[in-house]
């Protein structure tokens, strides 16, 4: 499809810099496929039905964003950011560096250099593959627990680039850029629709007959890249690796045999879910890397509904809400949005997608 398709006018003003507090403060943006609804987050409760199930991503963000410089090659030792994306081994990550041009499989990187304590004053890897667009994987001198004591303590919060832009990362985002959720450590970026829930909502779901379940996809810094070429067909998905316990494929496949509604809590829940369904929708423990990549005329086999928040344009994530819930559907109630001053991206407002045929 052409990526032009997908393209919308967002004014500037719209990008939401923090998240709403409380956060189930947030608006939403039931869209149904005859009606749109402007209704508040806080309200899901009342909007969904006892019996329905929501599946939340428990993923929690790392501070994966590192800043050194290459060593040992020569009297210059230019600043290199390295952005990991996605844990390969013990020891190695897949990262994107910028500037990549400046680098070679065999350079030596080394981060931080500070005081911090832990025999972590800085910490150091190898450049073991360059790849395209200034993807390269590292082989760090430590690993397991030890290497991630020491990302911890070089690394920042990797904020998205439309809020990094605009204002460094602080305290707050600490906090604020990670789930009620949030326990399996190895995501750079949150699942956002996650940041909505509050205890209070969590508890009010659970007492109307909603129950929630939880599943693990680690959410890598490719979902901020920008789609470059001009057919959907040409794109390529990066890798995340996701979990499916045993226990939560039960509970999944019980609600939607007994009749009730899954509601994937964001799209990284979603695009778990659809690669580890069968055919009939059903779903058994999982464990692997996807790297599904979901466009109009895909038939989705998991879901009843999805809560998300509101997407880049031309991006691949409005490309699935589009697919979800229908291309002109999602244009018509973008510009709904738009129009009646919600907030958008990762700290923004939030849209409930319905399907134009339920099953």
């Amino acid at each position: 499809m052409d990526v032009s398709l997908f393209d919308f006018d967002l004014p500037e003003e719209r990008i939401a810099l923090r998240p709403a507090n409380p956060r189930d403060s947030a608006r939403l943006l039931v869209v149904e496929p005859d009606r749109l609804q402007d209704r508040i987050v806080s309200e899901l409760p009342d909007i969904l039905r006892p019996g329905d199930l929501l599946v939340a991503n428990n993923t929690r963000v790392i501070p994966a964003r590192l800043i050194g410089r290459r060593t040992g090659r020569g009297e210059t030792e230019p600043k290199i950011e390295a952005m990991l994306h996605m844990r390969v081994d013990s020891a190695t990550w897949k990262a994107f560096a910028k500037p990549a041009r400046k680098l070679e499989v065999g350079d030596r990187l080394q981060f931080g250099g500070g005081s911090n304590a832990c025999l972590l004053g800085h910490l150091e890897a190898t450049v073991a593959d360059k790849g395209e667009a200034g993807e390269i994987t590292l082989a760090f001198d430590l690993a397991g627990p030890d290497l991630d004591f020491a990302i911890a303590a070089q690394g920042t919060m990797p904020l998205p680039p439309y809020i990094a832009g605009k204002r460094p990362p602080d305290e707050r985002d600490q906090s604020d850029y990670q789930t009620l959720f949030a326990r399996e450590e190895g995501a750079v970026a949150a699942p956002t629709a996650g940041l909505h829930f509050t205890p209070s909502l969590h508890e009010k779901l659970e007492v109307s007959g909603v129950s929630i379940c939880n599943i693990t996809l680690h959410v890598g810094a490719g979902t901020f890249l920008p789609v470059k070429v001009e057919d959907t067909k040409n794109h390529r998905m990066h890798a995340e690796r996701g979990y499916i316990s045993a226990e939560a494929a039960e509970q999944i496949n019980a609600v939607r045999q007994g009749g009730g509604r899954v509601i994937a809590i964001g799209t990284t829940a979603l695009r778990l879910l659809e690669s580890a369904a069968a055919e009939d929708g059903t779903l058994s423990a999982w464990s692997d890397a996807t790297d599904i990549f979901i466009t109009p005329g895909y038939r989705f086999r998991s879901i009843d509904a999805l809560l998300t928040n509101f997407h880049l344009p031309r991006s691949t994530l409005f490309m699935l809400v589009s697919a979800f819930a229908g291309l002109e559907r999602m244009k018509s109630a973008y510009a709904h949005a738009i129009a009646g001053g919600y907030r958008f991206y990762s700290y923004g407002d939030a849209s409930l997608l319905f399907p134009e045929n339920p099953r």
